[in-house]
This record gives structure tokens, C-alpha cells and sequence, in this order.
């Protein structure tokens, strides 16, 4: 840890406390503080020229403090844990819908390809790891592994011993996860995931399974501890018909996203409000670093994290 701080001094990042950032050092790692202080790194002017676009050299911007590094890494944490938060309770409730649903159709409507659409349920993958299976097949596979995993949980093991191993969907929920959830909604019948996103003020059930590829994008980011505020979306939506033009490629809209949805779950949550608290601390401890242009934020931020508060 000494000779990757004598390294970083070297490159001019100035170290306040020695101790405190060995600790650092120690307990977060070199790698994963990296992407933090990467936005303190110079310019190289003629490497830019070069290739076309910015090129970062291993020095640091005159004034640079590792103790800043350090406030934008508590930061991030904070907004991968509000993330969690609001993603926890939007995946609950939208279990619940699911369940309620498919429920009706059948209690085991997650196994049934006829209460599915046909192109999750009966289209055959033509190519890939799983030619020959449909999507459907694919998730079946998913769930059973995930069913295994939780056969000693008392509410899987009564329905094993009492129900052949059959568990009804209301009961099969509880061990999937979000990615589980969103491919499930997404292969349903186009009226059943209408009426779904529906409650949630969306015309179209399509567009509410696109943010939830898009929040389960978001939930892997923060589950494993990956910097978060200023992270490329992979899974992207389209941003949503009436809202102003937010980049779908970072992560602010997928927040006002789950401010939406939230204020169906819990109207009454302050979720909104503390996050605008956060970042608004956060950008004013952690100027030279964070911007909420790189977060993506846009004119009018906090009106549209707070517009459904009541």
C-alpha cells in the first residue's frame, strides 16, 4: 500500500493524512479508488490530437487531494445504496402484480407456455449457448436453479412435501431476483403486462419491461459495488413521450425513473427529497469531481426527481 501511495504523490496527487489513505488504500483497493481519482487525471494534449478524442496522462491536475477522492467514493456509495432502496420496493410491488395477475390464470402460470406470449414461450432460439430453446425454457432454467437454491426456506419445503413440488406463482416469486422478474414480464401476453403498467401511468406495457431491463441494469451496478454516478447504462430506454430529453446513457433518468414508480408504490416516501439532499451534498463536497452533467442531469433536476411528491 506505501508504494501505491508513493506512487499516486509522485504523479502529484496531494495526500493530507498518510494514514487515513493507506487505510483506504487497504480496505477499498487501488483499483476500484481508481475510478474515482480518473477524473483528476491531465489531459494529454498531444495523445488527444493523436487519437481524436481525450486521453488521460497518469499525472494528476495541479491541486488534486486524495481526500476528495475519497468524498466522491462515500458518494457514490450513498447513491448506489438509495438506488437499492428504491429498486428493493419497486421489485416487491411489481411481484406482487405479477403474482396477482398470472395468479388468476393459473397458479402456475410462470410454468404454463399458454399463459405466456408465444414468442417467450414457443419461439425456438435459433442460434447460441441456447439454440434450440425457447426463452421461456431458457428462464424455466433460471428458476429452478434459484427454486434449489432455496428448497430449505419452511415456505418452499411445505410446498415440495405437501404439493408434489409444486409451487403456485404467488409463492414462486419470492425466490426470484430482478433480473428473473423483468424477463418473466417481458415474455407475458401484451394485454396482461398492459394492464400492469397501466397502474403506473404508462400507456404501454412494453415500455414499462424496457425500465425494468434498464433498473435491473442499475441494481447489478450497485448490488456489486461498482462505481455508479457517472456509469455508461448498458440496458437503455428510450426516454419516455412528455419528459424533457434526458440521456438515456446515464444514470439520472433511470432515477427519475424510479421516483415515478415509487410515488404509485409508496406516495408518501421521501426517497425523492433525500436524494436531492445527496446531491446536492454531493456535488458542493465533491466539486472538482462531480458534476451532474456526468450524472446526467438536466435543467431543472430537482423538479423532476419531486414532481410526483404529494
Amino acid at each position: 500500500m506505501s508504494d501505491q501511495l508513493a506512487l499516486l504523490k509522485k504523479r502529484g496527487l496531494l495526500v493530507d493524512n498518510e494514514s487515513a489513505a493507506l487505510d483506504y488504500l487497504a480496505r477499498i483497493g487501488y483499483y476500484r479508488l481508481s475510478g474515482y481519482w480518473y477524473p483528476l487525471r491531465e489531459i494529454d494534449k498531444q495523445a488527444s490530437l493523436l487519437h481524436k478524442r481525450p486521453i488521460r496522462s497518469d499525472c494528476f491536475v495541479p491541486g488534486s487531494h486524495f481526500e476528495k477522492v475519497v468524498k466522491l467514493y462515500v458518494f457514490d456509495k450513498k447513491l448506489r445504496l438509495m438506488a437499492l432502496d428504491a429498486l428493493e420496493r419497486i421489485e416487491m410491488a411489481l411481484r406482487v402484480d405479477v403474482a396477482h395477475l398470472l395468479g388468476e390464470r393459473d397458479p402456475q402460470a410462470h410454468q404454463n407456455p399458454d399463459c405466456l406470449h408465444g414468442n417467450f414461450a414457443k419461439k425456438v432460439r435459433a442460434n447460441g449457448a441456447s439454440k434450440g430453446k425457447t426463452d421461456h425454457q431458457v428462464w424455466l432454467e433460471k428458476y429452478e436453479n434459484m427454486l434449489h437454491r432455496a428448497r430449505r426456506e419452511p415456505f418452499i419445503a411445505h410446498h415440495k412435501e405437501k404439493y408434489n413440488g409444486q409451487v403456485p406463482v404467488w409463492v414462486a416469486i419470492e425466490v426470484w431476483d430482478f433480473g428473473l422478474l423483468s424477463r418473466l414480464f417481458d415474455g407475458m401476453k401484451h394485454p396482461d403486462k398492459n394492464l400492469i403498467a397501466k397502474k403506473y401511468g404508462l400507456a404501454e406495457g412494453k415500455t414499462l419491461a424496457q425500465w425494468l431491463r434498464s433498473l435491473n441494469f442499475i441494481r447489478n451496478v450497485s448490488a456489486h459495488h461498482s462505481r455508479l454516478w457517472n456509469i455508461n447504462v448498458l440496458e437503455l430506454s428510450p426516454c419516455p413521450q412528455g419528459w424533457p430529453t434526458m440521456k438515456n446513457t446515464r444514470p439520472f433518468m433511470y432515477f427519475v425513473i424510479m421516483a415515478h414508480l415509487l410515488a404509485v408504490i409508496c406516495p408518501n416516501s421521501t426517497w425523492a427529497q433525500r436524494l436531492v439532499d445527496l446531491l446536492r451534498v454531493g456535488v458542493t463536497s465533491s466539486s472538482q469531481l462531480l458534476t451532474l452533467e456526468d450524472f446526467g442531469a438536466i435543467k431543472g433536476w430537482e423538479q423532476w426527481l419531486l414532481q410526483n411528491q404529494k
